[in-house]
């Protein structure tokens, strides 16, 4: 797992002082207001009250079946957050009563957004001023192409605050995808055979959008952090605009897919879902059993193996909760101590999105053919193709991030445009050799008569 710390970041780096020959000294990092941990909280308490506002109207209405999907989808991803803040912050190792107790019932992103805020407005107060405790952190940058390793200060405030950050990046995700993709593709489901919007589950799905545009986001610039660990990366306004359509495109086509899927078929619909669901979930563990490689037993300090093996079990879990819905934007890997593949994995980003593609394309000709007209009023080709365009789409905006917009791009030992170019000349020498054989034989014939 990746360092939960973070430096942030700085509009313009200025070499103060040369300290060697490779390494500068940088200017001190400056600490931000937390505007992304005000907004993880927001979007949790959003979701979790609108859910336990569906559950009462459902249960009012007698519908237990929807009432029970609805309140365990908001319990599951409510413990997995409380827990996943809970290990970042290591709270079961110190003497904190009421973060605990917070935790509890379920509360736990507010006390910690709170004791944010607080750290926040107390570093405010002390600006300017010296921090008797810091710390150095060494990180490359790309300055005109050429790499520099530069050096900052980081006080142990700004490591503090900086560590919240990480932890709500982490909890939105496991919110996200354990929890607001479940819920969203649920309650379209039973916005589709119901045929009604009631107001409460307009705004549980559209906070439940939101969450899981937001985790996507934040998965792909998790990812380049966690592969390029070594370099200081600034995602621009641009940058973080063509992620945030592309994970939007790709995520709304392939739930809407899955619902109308699941409302043609209804049971039938279940197994298949599940075995895809199993394949990604128990994918790293096979391809762990196949390394031969031990269990990592360095990823925290203290853990015993059980407690190891939890750990895994749940990145399996989050990893194959993100692979269901969209690209995860890394390759899990078991036998390391980071869990993850920090290769490029070109060939795995293109295996996934073929295999989604045409998963896509056989769920929505199901819908097309075996569709039953009561469940929408619209033309079910047309709804179909636009599907589909949609998801292209989104793959068109992934290829324009990663060839043109990726921050690190110039590390890139191949690029997209290489790959394309490759299949593009092997075809095209293919075809000039089986232009070849035809003359060959014909001047071998006329030499022969």
């Amino acid at each position: 797992m990746d360092r939960v710390y973070e430096i942030p970041e700085e509009p313009n780096v200025v070499p103060v002082s040369s300290l060697g020959e490779d390494v500068i000294r940088g200017p001190n990092p400056r600490f931000t207001f937390p505007f992304s941990i005000l907004f993880s909280t927001f979007l949790y308490c959003g979701e979790a009250a609108s859910a336990l506002y569906m559950v009462r109207i459902y249960r009012k209405n007698n519908e237990t079946f929807w009432m029970t999907y609805t309140f365990s989808f908001f319990m599951f991803s409510s413990i997995m957050v409380q827990l996943t803040l809970i290990f970042v912050h290591r709270d079961l190792a110190k003497d904190r009563p009421l973060s605990l107790f917070m935790h509890l019932i379920l509360l736990g992103p507010v006390i910690r957004c709170l004791e944010a805020m607080v750290k926040y407005l107390t570093l405010w107060k002390k600006e300017g001023q010296e921090e008797p405790y810091v710390s150095l952190t060494r990180k490359k940058m790309l300055i005109d192409g050429q790499e520099v390793l530069i050096e900052w200060e980081v006080g142990h405030s700004i490591r503090t605050l900086a560590m919240h950050r990480n932890a709500y990046k982490r909890m939105s995700q496991i919110q996200a995808f354990l929890g607001s993709v479940p819920q969203l593709t649920y309650q379209l489901y039973v916005t589709l055979i119901s045929a009604e919007v009631p107001l409460g589950r307009a705004v549980l799905m559209v906070f439940s959008l939101i969450s899981v545009t937001y985790g996507a986001t934040l998965c792909n610039m998790l990812a380049i952090q966690i592969k390029y660990d070594d370099y200081k990366i600034r995602l621009g306004p641009l940058e973080v605009l063509c992620i945030t359509i592309w994970r939007t495109l790709e995520i709304t086509s392939r739930l809407v897919i899955l619902v109308l899927f699941s409302a043609t078929l209804k049971l039938k619909a279940v197994p298949f879902l599940v075995l895809n669901f199993l394949i990604i979930l128990f994918e790293p563990w096979v391809k762990f059993w196949r390394s031969g490689a031990q269990m990592p037993n360095n990823i925290e300090k203290n853990f015993s193996r059980v407690g190891t093996l939890v750990v895994l079990i749940s990145v399996t879990i989050l990893y194959a909760g993100i692979n269901f819905s969209c690209w995860s934007a890394m390759q899990l890997k078991l036998a390391d101590r980071d869990l993850v593949d920090k290769g490029q994995n070109w060939g795995h980003m293109g295996l996934h999105y073929s295999v989604r593609l045409v998963e896509n394309v056989v769920m929505v000709l199901v819908f097309k053919f075996l569709g039953v007209k009561v469940l929408l009023n619209y033309c079910h080709s047309l709804i179909a193709v636009q599907l589909i365009i949609a998801y292209l789409i989104s793959i068109g905006f992934m290829l324009l991030f990663f060839q043109y917009l990726h921050p690190l791009r110039s590390l890139f030992t191949h690029n997209v445009i290489d790959y394309l170019h490759c299949i593009c000349c092997r075809r095209h020498h293919r075809e000039r050799a089986e232009n070849a054989e035809p003359s060959h034989e014909a001047e071998t014939r006329q030499s022969i008569v």
